[in-house]
């Protein structure tokens, strides 16, 4: 679906009539990167873990580490990037995709020979491919990499082919998602369950007049919230950081050790390929997906700019329209370890929950209780400076991911009609709002 055209019909709009009033997206705002992006309050010990659990999340990875300025090992046999940090990157590492796409490199990088997927562009979004059916019609849902080894100088013999995403497009059976942000992820972890159920019970009589339905994903084993990933699939940031090391650079490690391509001659390294060192006396010596999570649990959410007089009404209109009955703008941690994560206010600006966003937005794939056309509610949090928006990064225009949300079957449409009635400058105040968080 191709929103662009409403913004372009503003400016036309502004053309033609000057004296008239209409909205559009301030687009994202200037903020200095942090110098410090860790929450506060932490121990040493913390700190120490924040920064070298950034280091790891920073690794390059090649195949066997002799590629020049790739320490880290265990890339392929199929992958999307070779770092953490290369896809989640803005506006500083742990958020999202980047104005330059660093995946058209990995395409020829090394020695590769892939082709360019056609939905991978230079000034795009990062993004993953999923297909929504296996070939004999079956429920698929699984991350397809962009890429292969095959041709890299540190690829050995290994012969393997990208899959046919022309062929799936054609189908209509690709489904692409784009980084989500790992703000504040130990904050959200530390989220109780019943916290997330009485916010869901909040308010309960004008969720139901706006239409507003969502429910919670749930693990499968023990029955406990999800709430990572976009339709909320994964339980913690050690399972979410395991599972993409796998999945996007295909790095088999001590939670996820098995390769997903087990072709013969692809098999370079011994298994798993990330693990911990046994002799395990300093916090050097855990693994990189103990770094990953030890980084995410203390990354600290960017932070909202000073208010303005048009912020502040637009404030107003983000509660008045319904669009705080599932951006709930603030969650209570509860008891922790850590001082750092302990009864702190969370301004995420989320539920947690996932809600069926209708037909515009539906892409098919179920991931625990979350059906093919439900989303978890996406924080808005750094949303200041984001550059894409949706699940597959289809919009740089907030204006136009906010009419996004109303399509056929959508609990937000009550919403969306609401913000569509408004006068023009208070849908200007709610998008300077929304671009000041």
């Amino acid at each position: 679906m191709n929103m662009h055209p409403i913004k372009s019909l503003c400016a036309v709009f502004f053309f033609t009539a000057s004296l008239a009033l209409c909205q559009r997206d301030p687009g994202p705002q200037p903020q200095p990167v942090p110098a410090t992006t860790y929450l506060p309050n932490m121990t040493a010990a913390e700190l120490a873990s924040f920064q070298e659990g950034l280091s790891r999340f920073m690794e390059i990875d090649s195949v066997a580490g002799t590629e020049p300025g790739a320490t880290g090992t265990g890339l392929g046999p199929r992958f999307n990037h070779n770092s953490c940090a290369g896809c989640h990157a803005h506006p500083y590492t742990g958020g999202s995709s980047p104005a330059l796409n660093p995946q058209v490199q990995m395409a020829t990088d090394y020695g590769a020979r892939n082709q360019l997927p056609d939905f991978i562009q230079p000034n795009g979004p990062v993004r993953e491919a999923r297909f929504v059916r296996n070939p004999d019609g079956t429920p698929d849902g699984g991350v397809h990499n962009l890429f292969v080894i095959t041709g890299r100088q540190d690829a050995g013999s290994c012969n393997i082919t990208q899959p046919n995403f022309s062929q799936a497009e054609a189908a209509n059976n690709l489904a692409l998602r784009i980084p989500t942000p790992l703000f504040g992820a130990g904050l959200i972890s530390a989220i109780s369950d019943s916290t997330i159920l009485a916010n869901k019970a909040a308010s309960a009589a004008l969720k139901k007049q706006f239409g507003i339905a969502g429910h919670e994903n749930r693990s499968a084993n023990d029955g406990t919230i999800t709430r990572f990933g976009w339709k909320a699939q994964n339980k913690s940031p050690q399972i979410f950081g395991a599972e993409a090391y796998n999945v996007e650079q295909g790095v088999t490690n001590d939670i996820f050790p098995t390769e997903r391509d087990e072709t013969p001659g692809c098999q370079l390294n011994a298994l798993p390929e990330d693990t911990v060192n046994m002799a395990f006396s300093y916090v050097g010596d855990i693994s990189d997906v103990m770094g990953f999570a030890y980084f995410m649990r203390y990354l600290a959410p960017p932070a909202a700019l000073t208010p303005t007089a048009s912020t502040l009404r637009g404030q107003q209109v983000f509660t008045q329209t319904g669009c705080a009955l599932c951006h709930t703008p603030s969650l209570q941690t509860g008891n922790s370890i850590s001082a750092a994560l302990q009864n702190q206010t969370v301004a995420l600006f989320s539920d947690l929950l996932v809600h069926n966003m209708g037909t515009g937005l539906a892409d098919g794939i179920t991931q625990g209780t979350a059906q093919g056309g439900e989303f978890r509610t996406a924080p808005l949090w750094g949303l200041s400076q984001r550059l894409f928006f949706l699940h597959d990064g289809r919009t740089s225009d907030v204006q136009a991911a906010i009419l996004g949300h109303a399509s056929q079957g959508s609990e937000a449409s009550v919403v969306i009609q609401n913000y569509t009635s408004l006068p023009a400058s208070a849908k200007q105040d709610l998008l300077n709002y929304l671009r000041s968080l």
